[in-house]
């Protein structure tokens, strides 16, 4: 399934989802660090399932529970393909050379992305990247 475009605090709301597994309205709520008001969360949720993100699973008393319908590698994909595709025109490298600078990510890191490459030992690829339209 393709990860629809979602809002900062839709994303928080959905990795919440899977995170929790099965979860109501009230479980993301109260997993929400200072968060906002009950009726705003219900109201994402709602969102996210007419994105056809989340699904409701089946009533646990009055409140229905909800369950994801991307796994959190798919959200992360997505995640860094609209960051890559902002911050770097699509590209990766300045990304890394950013990360290196910072000391953010060790050469032991970049050794281990490195022989993943060469062994084209990648994660799943369930998520397609968006096409991205060649400079003229």
């Amino acid at each position: 399934m393709a990860l629809p475009d979602l809002s900062r605090f839709e994303l928080q709301c959905l990795r919440l989802l899977c995170k929790l597994g099965d979860a109501t309205v009230r479980d993301v709520h109260d997993s929400l660090p200072d968060g906002p008001s009950y009726s705003t969360v219900r109201k994402i949720v709602e969102r996210l399932e007419e994105k056809d993100a989340v699904e409701r699973v089946r009533l646990d008393g009055k409140a229905w529970v909800y369950r994801a319908k991307v796994s959190a590698a798919q959200m992360i994909r997505k995640e860094i393909r609209q960051f890559l595709d902002v911050m770097f025109d699509g590209a990766a490298a300045p990304l890394v050379a950013h990360l290196a600078e910072m000391d953010a990510v060790s050469l032991e890191e970049l050794r281990l992305v490195e022989e993943q490459l060469a062994t084209n030992d990648r994660p799943d690829e369930s998520v397609e990247a968006p096409d991205r339209e060649t400079a003229s």
